[in-house]
């Protein structure tokens, strides 16, 4: 591997530790760095919806609001390099506490991301959360199941 596949590494891990960093400190400005501008999103699986970074991102600031605790880890990342665009899949862990709720409730999956390499840097034009269990999820969230390929 060369140093500029080992920069753009670099990079990338960076970039999905600011998208954890934004979600978990509700900083929905940093969050949208994380993401071109015509971003797709797709947050389905885990019970939230899809659409463009705009609009899920408002749906993120108004379901996080009042979440007293969440924490992501993202690890084991795999980047496939391609010049200018990049595929990721890194596995996740979310331990979470839903407003109201006396207990924490866990989640884990995967993140599939396409990034592109931007004047701005490396950013995801798709994100696809694949959630593979849930651990004491609220009543009415039932996980939705989705293709990722």
């Amino acid at each position: 591997m060369d140093l500029a596949a080992l920069a753009d590494r670099i990079e990338i891990s960076d970039l999905l530790a600011r998208y954890a960093r934004g979600v978990d400190r509700k900083d929905w400005k940093l969050w949208r760095t994380v993401f071109t501008e015509d971003a797709y999103l797709d947050y389905r699986q885990a019970g939230g919806i899809d659409g463009d970074r705009e609009t899920v991102g408002n749906f993120l600031a108004q379901a996080h609001a009042d979440f007293p605790v969440t924490q992501h880890y993202i690890t084991n990342i795999e980047c496939e390099l391609d010049g200018a665009s990049a595929s990721v899949v890194a596995m996740f862990y979310n331990p979470i506490r839903f407003p109201g709720a006396a207990e924490m409730s866990y989640c884990g999956g995967y993140y599939h991301h396409k990034l592109v390499r931007t004047a701005d840097g490396w950013k995801s034009r798709e994100l696809i959360e694949e959630t593979s269990f849930f651990v004491n999820p609220p009543e009415g969230l039932l996980p939705r199941t989705s293709t990722v390929g």
